[in-house]
């Protein structure tokens, strides 16, 4: 289970807004610090972070969606290994779409199935038109393509152009890290709070 700690509110290449930062006291610091890297993989991760942290898993369980109402965290999540799975040939889609529709349209697109990410992005004219992504996983090539033809027929007649571009390597892939250790003991924790 992946833990992201990024803002939860969406932000759109229009309309970027600086975040306001957030403060943590040690207790939650503790618990980013120990969940940050993903939650224990066993019957009860509450409980599992509790007692690194000096907690019960409900205080944990607790604190956590305090910072979820926050925005500290933005979602607790299961994050498959994609590629474990047989998922193989993985297309960011990049599709250059009338401004007039591109919201509307991006959002039918990220409710396809097959995309598991859909973002709009700025053009960088001439030389880059695109300002749809969406990025679809297949286990070959021609599965990729299949999904992106769907892709083509939601987007009609406001898309103009697009390209797939094929991952070629994999890249370590985390969020936002806090820096500093893992809590150590749970009366370390008990003096902070």
């Amino acid at each position: 289970m992946s833990v992201s700690t990024c803002p939860s509110s969406p932000v759109s290449s229009r309309d970027v807004q600086a975040c306001e930062p957030r403060e943590l006291d040690a207790v939650d610091r503790a618990i980013v610090l120990a969940t940050q890297a993903g939650l224990p993989l066993v019957p009860d991760p509450w409980g599992a972070v509790g007692r690194e942290v000096g907690l019960s898993g409900e205080a944990v369980l607790e604190r956590m969606q305090a910072m979820q109402a926050r925005g500290v965290i933005r979602r607790v999540a299961a994050v498959p290994n994609h590629y474990r799975l047989g998922y193989v040939a993985n297309g960011m889609t990049v599709w250059n779409v009338d401004d007039a529709h591109v919201a509307r349209l991006g959002r039918e697109v990220a409710a396809l199935e097959g995309v598991s990410h859909c973002y709009r992005r700025p053009r960088h004219l001439p030389h880059w038109p695109y300002n749809l992504f969406a990025m679809l996983h297949g286990r070959s090539h021609d599965e990729v393509e299949r999904q992106a033809s769907v892709l083509r027929e939601c987007l009609g007649e406001a898309c103009r152009d697009h390209r797939i571009l094929y991952s070629s390597r994999i890249l370590k892939k985390t969020g936002l890290r806090l820096a500093g250790s893992r809590p150590g003991a749970a009366s370390d924790i008990e003096r902070r709070g």
